[in-house]
Order: C-alpha cells, then sequence, then structure tokens
C-alpha cells in the first residue's frame, strides 16, 4: 500500500497504526462492521478475513493490507467498542463508579456471545498487531479504572481490579460462566476487592 496521500485528503488516525485517509478509514470501518456479522454467523472457527472481505466488498488483498489475520481484526472491533465508551462520571460513591465501569467493559460484547468467545481467543493471539492493540486495550482499561477509582488508586486494587476483568473474560471464554453473567460477576468481585466505605 503507497504511503503517498494527495494534498487535498484529510487524515484520519486509526487504531491499525497508520495513518490512512477517509476512503480507507471507511475501508476499515466496513471490514470491522462486516467481522461482526461474519462471527456471529459462523463462530471464530469458521471466520476468515477473506469472507470478512468478500462480505465487506473489499478484495481480500486490500483486507489483509490492513489486518494480518482474524485475531487482529477481531482485536481491532474489540479495541474500536472500548474506545468509543464515554468518559467516566464522577458521580457516585467509590463502588458505584467502579462497578459501572468495569460494567460497561464487560458489555461492550457480551450480548453477542459469538463475538464475546471470538474477543477472548483473539485477544490472546501472539500476532504482532494483536500485542500491540492488546497493549493499548490494557491502557484504556486501566484508565478507566483508575479514573473510577479516583483518590483510591492503590497499585494494588487497581491491579486486583484488572486481574479480576482478566480472568472473568478467560473464565466465561472456557465456559464456566455466560459472557453475560460476566458484568455480574464483576460486581461481584468489585465489592470484594475495595476498601469498605467510611462509616
Amino acid at each position: 500500500m503507497s504511503g503517498h496521500v494527495s494534498g487535498n485528503e484529510q487524515l484520519t488516525t486509526e487504531p491499525t497504526r497508520r495513518r490512512l485517509t477517509d476512503r480507507q478509514a471507511d475501508t476499515v470501518r466496513r471490514l470491522t462492521d462486516a467481522a461482526v456479522v461474519e462471527v456471529g454467523e459462523t463462530g471464530y472457527d469458521g471466520l476468515t478475513v477473506r469472507n470478512v472481505a468478500k462480505r465487506a466488498g473489499v478484495a481480500p488483498a486490500t483486507a489483509y493490507t490492513y489486518f494480518a489475520s482474524k485475531n487482529h481484526l477481531i482485536t481491532e472491533v474489540f479495541w474500536r467498542r472500548l474506545s468509543a465508551l464515554p468518559p467516566v462520571e464522577a458521580d457516585g460513591t467509590l463502588h458505584e463508579r467502579v462497578v459501572e465501569v468495569l460494567r460497561e467493559i464487560a458489555l461492550l460484547v457480551s450480548d453477542e456471545p459469538e463475538l464475546a468467545a471470538a474477543c477472548t481467543t483473539a485477544l490472546l493471539g501472539t500476532d504482532p498487531d494483536v500485542r500491540e492493540l492488546r497493549v493499548r486495550i490494557g491502557v484504556a482499561i486501566r484508565g478507566r479504572i483508575q479514573a473510577a477509582l479516583r483518590d483510591h488508586d492503590d497499585p494494588q486494587i487497581l491491579g486486583a481490579l484488572e486481574l479480576a476483568y482478566t480472568g472473568a473474560l478467560v473464565h466465561a471464554g472456557m465456559g464456566y460462566t455466560s459472557y453475560a453473567r460476566v458484568a455480574d460477576r464483576l460486581a461481584e468481585m468489585a465489592e470484594l476487592i475495595l476498601p469498605e466505605p467510611a462509616e
């Protein structure tokens, strides 16, 4: 893919690690939208970048210039949903804020079981592109939890909440609980991890 952009084309920053024109960004959006539909129909095992490209009306070779693998593509879907969340609200008690943040993150894909399972698998991928997005996702989740903790930003509490979220996703991915139940389980864990409210 050429790096040349004509002077009158507006550049858009995309989480695929490159500067994209509006047209290129639209192609990426079409691919990620198509991936959600495709994985809902085929599941993770049946998902291919080639079939996603066909659904999106994009040449397979073009799709592969943006996404090196199906794990990269699905991780990008999760990253986009996470990035689209509104800023953390400052209202409510510590427990309410933290539970709300964990619930929001858990609910990004919980009502789409096939996509949720695909995200769990994809996020564990070893591709360099997946690793880079996984770091971005981790930083974003940590930032949201820190914003909810505010004055209680204790590294041990933060670490425990991060592990609770990651563990809950893996637990659901292994079939021990449903993705729909993850948000409630996280709320229960937050209650155990957070300090007791002051009297």
